[in-house]
């Protein structure tokens, strides 16, 4: 959870950090120059978090997408990799467009390409067909 105070161009922010289980209580500021100064980081990778949610805000999305002739009327996927924040809602918009049919194995590519980000929506688990269920 992030708390903002905005005066002008500058930005406050206090947030958790989120990378590993310490949970570091972060004040990121940025400054009306763009600067940023952050504190109560542990590690370089609460300072790298910081930084990020502040200029790039990333989400790995984990949906479901509607499947045919399996056990299961949805099948879980999530992206490869974090995608912008920003691009969250319309990449669910196409998500809730796609019908794959079974067999499906975790991993399989069911989106190329998402938004353009060279991002791919993999499944994220086996579903095999109906008939094939024992």
């Amino acid at each position: 959870m992030a708390i903002d105070t905005q005066i002008g161009q500058e930005l406050k922010r206090k947030m958790t950090c989120i990378v590993c289980p310490t949970g570091c209580q972060l004040e990121v500021e940025k400054n009306a120059d763009g600067k940023l100064s952050i504190i109560g980081f542990q590690c370089r990778r609460g300072e790298v978090y910081a930084e990020n949610e502040i200029t790039d805000p990333r989400r790995v999305l984990t949906t479901t997408v509607k499947i045919r002739n399996a056990s299961l009327p949805l099948l879980p996927v999530r992206t490869t990799e974090a995608i912008p924040k920003e691009l969250l809602a319309k990449a669910m918009e196409i998500l809730a467009q796609v019908e794959v049919t079974a067999p499906v194995r975790t991993g399989d590519v069911i989106v190329t390409n998402l938004l353009d980000t060279g991002i791919d929506v993999i499944a994220s688990r086996d579903m095999k067909r109906t008939e094939d269920v024992a």
